[in-house]
């Protein structure tokens, strides 16, 4: 057997692309592809010097981007509290919050609006939780707004916490899109 040899000056020419592609259809986000296509190579250079010449370099590196897409994935889903979706509070302050699960909380919150604007964009949330998916919705409801834990949940619908952090992830995009294209409009 042919034992092959890296060439790291070739590496962003050769596989950026592969590389690329094959992290943007795990993560669905372009720069977190980017980063992790990063990472990829500053780890195979990093570690270059544990390569055995067993696999291609093309393996080899796919290999290490496989372990950086598990631990994005480890990262983001060991945050246990509620989903995020991130939002300043007002134009005057930097504090940050959990702005739409607040929302869908309490639709009647005092947040720099009068009460029939927050009644509305309470409304308009709980309108676009009912286009998600069956679900999807179900798992975003029990955790955001009945703030179940992710094992009572889990237990519930015979999920493992990833498909739960999935389907909310889901949800919250499908959510801001909604908002974004029915709420938002300036």
């Amino acid at each position: 057997m042919t034992a092959h040899q890296l060439k790291p000056d070739t590496w962003v020419d050769l596989y950026a692309d592969y590389l690329f592609n094959y992290a943007i259809a795990r993560v669905n986000d372009v720069e977190i592809a980017k980063d992790l296509v990063q990472e990829t190579f500053f780890a195979g250079l990093k570690s270059a010097k544990n390569y055995k010449g067993d696999a291609a370099e093309r393996t080899w590196l796919i290999a290490i981007l496989k372990r950086k897409v598990i631990d994005y994935y480890r990262k983001i889903n060991s945050k246990k509290g509620k989903a995020e979706v991130r939002m300043g509070y007002s134009n005057h302050t930097d504090a940050e919050g959990d702005w739409l699960e607040e929302q869908v909380s309490d639709p009647f919150s005092t947040f720099e609006n009068n009460a029939i604007e927050n009644e509305e964009l309470g409304e308009a949330i709980h309108d676009c939780i009912s286009k998600l998916p069956k679900k999807q919705s179900l798992v975003f409801t029990m955790k955001t707004v009945q703030g179940m834990s992710t094992e009572d949940i889990c237990n519930e619908l015979s999920i493992n916490p990833s498909n739960l952090w999935v389907m909310i992830h889901r949800a919250r995009a499908a959510l801001m899109g909604c908002l974004n294209q029915n709420w938002f409009k300036l």
